[in-house]
């Protein structure tokens, strides 16, 4: 079976499109060649800056002969109808078979199509995924209408097999199909031709290509640690800067530099941002201080002075982004020791958060609000957490974050701490921001959660208020994460927050601001509205009565004049236990066990959530809770049928003077027991206790159903029994919604 080699060689190909462009090649042709009637027993796909590779192994050498039956219509159908079936097959009417049927003689199309030899297959795939591979941005060049990433200069397309390497025909706007390749740009441009693709990539390693990006990867780290443990350094771990780097390389060479003293004093992490963004550097620490002394710069080739020149060129450049950085961070020192982080951040009153939603100093004071409020949950001082959330946003306006964002929060707290600000404030403004992402680390200090639990519970609330909710896969406000970060800030810190005292009056307040803000249309609905005659748009509205005396914090109040926002709270809150079944899908939790559970009053209690969820999912795993299910679901089974036939509800208590059994006596006795445990556990969040009483009904119950008649003839003990049945719903039912369990 002959093996399969593709390469296509253009200009430089963006590192970040590299990796998806190797797999799309892969799909694009292994799928049209399956498609097609071709099979393959492996197949790899490489790049580098300058080429896409594809090798295919143990790939069939023709397609099968395929030999496909189609009904037709019967012989006596219309004339246009026969004719329409002769047009989908291809065959005249004589080359038809007739064949009987059940409703009469049917026409039958044999279609044999032959089998097809790989070249020809080849040919047609891949010069269709050359002409609609999908690239997120593509070009033209010249006067053809090819477009690929970079102008394409050249395919190579090789089939070899026993007989020897054949080249594939094939010829796309006037390149043709080959057998050859080049090697580096600088060190080995010359022409070279190929038989395989073992021979292809030896030949191009000794032309100074390294076809694997993994082993340049490999390379480039290798290189960069031995140069920095040969100076009692270190080099900063970066895996996306090292997939980048390597997608920029062929020929990778890595050289080390020193940072001059001048910018040694900088915040290691905006030396690191810096080189990372603007040169693509490798940072290099001194793990005795922590401080980055130095840099890795990785070239593309080789050179006679073993890149003296390459590496003082980059200096160079280096110093100029550096000194930026510098002058960014004296100038920001600057403003912080003049006029306080919130001098810095007094500009934010003219940042617009949104449209609907306000200024960002309007949102600081609705998180300054909030987190002074929720303080104490966290076992944080009040004070300290509203001194922290009117700064953590204040290095938005910093120079240094103006240039690069990705470090905000982080600079807040060097400036927050150079101002001499508390150790727990300058904590609170790196890290409000967390958690990011499910991966990302969970703040623990008191003054952070209370901060960060405002923003995000500030962004929620709004953006609920505003009808700005994700719908399907769009998230442009980052909600979803927003929630989910609200979640692990609760769960991982142990708070007990009741989501919904927390939500309703932020939803209140958005909601009434923003209708008292100039909305007429909505204003002139409400009752008690003095609206003057020669009021113009921005002008102070007059309020009286009912309308005036709204608090915007008043949820119960504000709701008599915006009635959706009920609506609002529970679609929040829905939301929320969306994001929480996910989260504890994660966890090994079912999503039955957390219905059942998100079914009971409390539900809005995140952390009491869980911990009924955890009980129940552990009672669940042992043979008494898989049982006792079983036996709850057939007494509910037999109630709910009953109380449908009869029109009655059965809950009005079973009397133990009608027990007519010994088991069903027993069964009074040990529902009392559990009925007496269970209240208790309950009340003290003991669910592991309450699980341990309800498990401990398994076998009266069972023992009940074996001996005892439900739908007796005396009609006395089958209402006593129904009632009986329907305390031990009750009874589980207080547990956790046992129906919502699937068994």
């Amino acid at each position: 079976m002959p093996d399969l080699l593709i390469e296509l060689f253009s200009e430089e190909i963006p590192a970040r499109m590299q990796g998806t462009a190797r797999e799309t090649l892969r799909k694009m042709v292994t799928d049209g060649l399956v498609e097609a009637g071709l099979i393959y027993a492996h197949a790899a796909a490489f790049s580098t800056p300058r080429r896409l590779t594809l090798a295919i192994e143990g790939l069939t050498a023709e397609s099968p002969t395929l030999r496909e039956e189609r009904k037709g219509p019967q012989t006596t159908a219309p004339e246009k109808a026969i004719e329409g079936f002769l047009r989908s097959t291809g065959l005249t009417r004589d080359q038809l078979e007739i064949r009987d049927d059940k409703k009469g003689q049917v026409y039958f199309a044999v279609v044999t199509r032959p089998g097809r030899q790989a070249p020809g297959i080849i040919a047609e795939v891949l010069e269709k995924t050359i002409r609609t591979f999908p690239w997120p941005k593509s070009m033209r060049w010249g006067a053809g209408s090819l477009r690929w990433v970079r102008p394409l200069h050249g395919i190579l397309c090789l089939l070899t097999s026993e007989a020897g390497a054949e080249v594939v025909p094939l010829d796309i706007d006037g390149i043709r199909a080959g057998n050859t390749t080049r090697g580096h740009r600088f060190m080995a441009p010359d022409e070279f031709s190929v038989t395989s693709f073992e021979d292809y990539a030896a030949k191009l390693k000794s032309a100074k290509v390294v076809l694997d990006s993994a082993e340049r990867e490999e390379i480039i780290w290798n290189e960069a640690k031995t140069l920095a443990f040969a100076r009692g350094l270190e080099v900063v771990e970066d895996r996306g800067l090292l997939t980048e780097v390597a997608g920029l390389v062929e020929w990778p060479v890595a050289l080390m530099g020193d940072i001059a003293e001048d910018f040694l004093a900088l915040p290691p992490e905006v030396l690191q941002t810096s080189m990372k963004e603007h040169q693509k550097f490798f940072s290099v620490r001194n793990p005795a201080t922590g401080r980055i002394e130095g840099f890795v710069t990785v070239a593309n080739r080789e050179t006679a002075d073993n890149g003296a020149t390459i590496l003082k060129g980059n200096l160079k450049v280096l110093s100029a982004r550096l000194s930026d950085a510098k002058f960014f961070w004296e100038h920001d020192l600057r403003v912080v020791r003049t006029e306080g982080l919130e001098g810095m951040g007094a500009g934010l009153a003219h940042v617009t958060f949104h449209n609907k939603l306000g200024s960002q100093a309007e949102r600081i004071a609705r998180i300054e609000a909030l987190a002074r409020e929720i303080a104490p949950l966290t076992g944080a001082a009040p004070d300290l957490a509203a001194q922290a959330a009117r700064v953590v946003k204040s290095d938005l306006r910093s120079a240094m974050v103006g240039e690069f964002p990705e470090l905000q929060g982080l600079m807040g707290s060097y400036y927050a701490r150079a101002e001499g600000l508390p150790d727990a404030v300058a904590d609170a403004c790196k890290g409000h921001y967390s958690p990011l992402g499910p991966s990302d680390e969970v703040p623990t200090d008191p003054v952070t959660v209370a901060v960060a639990l405002a923003d995000k519970i500030d962004t929620l609330t709004g953006f609920w208020a505003i009808d700005e909710k994700p719908t399907g896969s769009k998230d442009p406000f980052a909600l979803r994460r927003a929630a989910l970060g609200v979640i692990r800030l609760v769960l991982g810190n142990g708070l007990r927050v009741k989501l919904a005292d927390v939500f309703a009056p932020r939803i209140s307040a958005h909601v009434v601001n923003r209708y008292y803000s100039g909305k007429l249309d909505v204003l002139s609905a409400l009752s008690d509205l003095q609206i003057p005659e020669d009021f113009k748009e921005g002008a102070e509205l007059q309020f009286s009565g009912s309308v005036k005396a709204i608090d915007p914090d008043d949820y119960a109040s504000a709701v008599e004049h915006f009635p959706d926002l009920a609506d609002k709270l529970q679609d929040l809150l829905s939301f929320f236990h969306d994001r929480l079944k996910v989260f504890l899908k994660e966890q090994n939790i079912p999503y039955d066990v957390i219905d059942a559970v998100l079914s009971m009053p409390g539900a809005d209690d995140l952390t009491l959530v869980v911990k009924r969820a955890e009980a129940l999912t552990a009672f669940l795993k042992t043979d008494d809770g898989t049982n006792l299910i079983q036996g709850f679901k057939r007494a509910n089974n037999i109630l709910t049928q009953a109380e449908e036939k009869d029109g009655v509800e059965y809950s009005f208590g079973a009397d133990p003077k009608f027990a007519d059994t010994a088991e069903e006596k027993a069964l009074f006795a040990a529902l009392d027991r559990a009925e007496a445990a269970i209240a208790p556990a309950m009340q003290a969040e003991d669910f592991a206790a309450a699980m341990a009483a309800m498990a401990a009904l398994r076998a009266p119950i069972d023992a009940f159903f074996t001996a005892v008649q439900i739908n007796a003839d005396n009609q006395i003990l089958r209402r006593n029994r129904l009632n009986l049945l329907s305390r031990i719903r009750q009874i589980c039912l207080s547990v956790a919604d046992l129906t919502k369990v699937e068994g």
